[in-house]
């Protein structure tokens, strides 16, 4: 039993809204006329696209590859015709498209044929991989790629093992519903995990406001006689923040730009347990989410989703009243307005709020900031949100980066208490974004600079060696001029050395001998005086 809770610094406590959409059991959306499956839905590269329009697919199978290890495959959600592969409006603040596969259901919902794996029996590379082909990604709202957070730390294994049920924000049910109805799959999920990290303990932490999770989770890990321990925290928001939960459940502090794993922890969405169950002793891979639809609709409820199911199929569900003005997807804290009605669900949609003028008024105008520090007193990361909002506003972006913007993990709780209405959040994320921009553009311009150097130093190079080779081959010849010359040298010494030396064997001669050596001599007169004669042509 963990003996003290931590607390983490700053935090609010807003209506939390919950239990509007917790009145019913988890409900079966029904089967869409369309379905438009985005192929880019996780942290990481965009999968590569595996089909054509025209073709025929089967539920769960891949029609997106994952892009290298930082990605997570894409698959049908059910079985039918891929219609088109074109860019569609996405659920995102900025409304760009994204290219997705567009599948018209054949309504038989074939599967495809699937193959159970036994965990126990595979290495965690193995398994790794398994859970990259299903497109099992963090279904907590970061949706970062599930086998890369199983790797273990440096020293080979990960301490301690968090499933993270804690949902603080606003309205939010989805976690809530899944931990009181199929708390048996999570804890089993979170077994897989543990033994893929090679983790000693296994913490559950639930927020204290949700009693009904607390129990069944409880229950069935004594049932199942799972080594884990589900643990109430302090309703407090950002609580759900996986830094937060880790400081509370064992007060360890992870700063930026370091990783959880480094510290011998690690957390996961109880919905990513949940997930990576179905995937490795199912073979199912990640086609649908819990969804919380809520509200200003006549009936809110959680619902189980198909990936890619348009927004607007799901509205009558719940029927939206008149006054509905926009959709906001996620919390109202850390949540962004959807561009359209059109959009579909992907797997980071954990929330679809329906607002309206009443339930969400607009904001007052925004006033000079007072310096009361109340943003400070509630930052839970103990930064300065006046100063970087000065900073942001002033394009100082160097002086925000040195007050840690960074830092900040964009939560709302400065802009929720800020007494002068002042947007914070958008002022940190303005900031946020032109500095990564200018980043860009600075490795942009280093990397051309670096190509024109490389480019320059080549060509220099190759001068010097153009250069080298034509003294090489320029000393070459005049090595075999001089060679030749020696050699004729040599051969015109030789000659005049013979012609020097007279020969030794001519003196004391008898008369006969040298009447011989006349007649020898005559004889070679006659032959090359023949041989110097022309011959005489035939008549």
């Amino acid at each position: 039993m963990i003996a003290t809770l931590f607390r983490f610094k700053g935090g609010v406590k807003p209506e939390t809204h919950k239990d509007c959409s917790t009145r019913q059991p988890i409900a079966r959306a029904p089967l869409p006329s369309r379905l438009i499956v985005p192929l880019h839905q996780s942290a990481g590269g965009t999968p590569r696209p595996l089909v054509e329009p025209g073709q025929a697919v089967l539920k769960g199978e891949r029609i997106g590859a994952a892009d290298g290890n930082f990605s997570a495959a894409v698959h049908a959600p059910t079985s039918g015709v891929v219609k088109a592969l074109a860019p569609h409006v996405m659920p995102h603040p900025s409304g760009l498209s994204a290219l997705c596969v567009v599948i018209e259901p054949d309504g038989a919902d074939r599967w495809i044929e699937r193959e159970p794996v036994n965990y126990r029996s595979l290495a965690p590379d193995e398994l790794r991989d398994e859970l990259r082909d299903a497109g099992v990604v963090g279904l907590g709202g970061a949706v970062f790629p599930t086998h890369l957070k199983l790797k273990p730390s440096q020293g080979g294994r990960t301490e301690t093992l968090i499933l993270n049920g804690a949902e603080c924000e606003p309205w939010i049910t989805c976690d809530d519903m899944l931990m009181r109805e199929r708390a048996e799959v999570i804890v089993r999920g979170g077994a897989v995990m543990r033994h893929i990290l090679q983790s000693e303990r296994v913490l559950i932490g639930i927020e204290d406001n949700k009693p009904q999770a607390i129990e069944a989770m409880r229950t069935t890990v004594a049932r199942l006689g799972e080594t884990m321990e589900v643990v109430a925290v302090p309703t407090r928001y950002p609580a759900g923040g996986a830094k937060q939960l880790i400081k509370v459940l064992t007060g360890i502090e992870v700063p930026y730009g370091k990783r959880s794993q480094d510290y011998g922890v690690q957390c996961f969405n109880v919905a990513t347990a949940y997930s990576v169950w179905h995937a490795l002793e199912r073979g199912e891979p990640l086609i649908s989410r819990i969804v919380t639809l809520t509200g200003n609709v006549e009936r809110p409820r959680n619902f189980e989703v198909l990936i890619g199911t348009p927004l607007e199929e799901l509205l009558p569900l719940v029927g939206p009243l008149p006054d509905t003005d926009r959709y906001i997807m996620g919390g109202p804290m850390m949540g962004f307005p959807l561009p359209s009605a059109s959009v579909p669900i992907v797997k980071a949609t954990n929330c679809i709020i329906a607002a309206s003028p009443a339930l969400f008024p607009p904001p007052p105008p925004e006033m000079p900031c007072i310096r009361c520090g109340a943003c400070a007193t509630v930052c839970p990361h103990e930064l300065q949100p006046m100063e970087l909002y000065w900073f942001a506003r002033g394009k100082n972006f160097g002086k925000a980066q040195e007050y840690s913007i960074f830092d900040c993990i964009e939560c709302g709780c400065c802009a929720y208490v800020c007494p002068s209405h002042i947007p914070l959040v958008d002022y940190f994320r303005f900031a946020k974004s032109e500095i990564w921009s200018r980043e860009k553009e600075k490795a942009a311009a280093d990397a051309a600079r670096s190509r024109f150097e490389f480019r320059n130093e080549r060509q220099e190079r190759e001068k010097r060696e153009k250069a080298e080779r034509l003294a090489q081959k320029t000393a070459g010849a005049r090595a075999a001029d001089a060679k030749r010359a020696l050699i004729a040298a040599a051969i015109e010494r030789a000659r005049a050395q013979k012609e020097q030396v007279q020969p030794r064997n001519t003196d004391n001669l008898t008369p006969e001998q040298q009447a011989e050596i006349a007649e020898a001599e005559a004889r070679r007169a006659r032959i090359r005086a023949m041989a110097q004669t022309p011959p005489e042509k035939p008549l």
